[in-house]
């Protein structure tokens, strides 16, 4: 199991169109379009997260934060729940 995390509050998240929640795991491909500067979480410090790896990027769906690898959409760090 992962570390536990703080929480961290946000504006409401809105999902683009043909989107809903769903629980992304380590090893899936996010489409491209939340690589986006919307989707982008650049507070990762306010949740004891480590500065994203040169070529990857915080990534925030819906209260879930991905770690996801640019180039190809690739999770490769889930926090579930982290943003309320």
């Amino acid at each position: 199991m992962g570390r536990a995390h703080p929480t961290f509050h946000a504006p409401a998240f809105h999902y683009p169109e043909g989107y809903a929640y769903r629980r992304w795991g380590r090893g899936d491909r996010l489409p491209l379009l939340f690589l986006a500067p919307e989707y982008v979480f650049l507070n990762y410090a306010a949740l004891d997260l480590d500065p994203p790896p040169y070529g990857y990027e915080w990534v925030r769906y819906g209260p879930d934060l991905l770690l996801v690898q640019l180039g190809t959409g690739q999770v490769v760090e889930v926090v579930p729940g982290a943003i309320y």
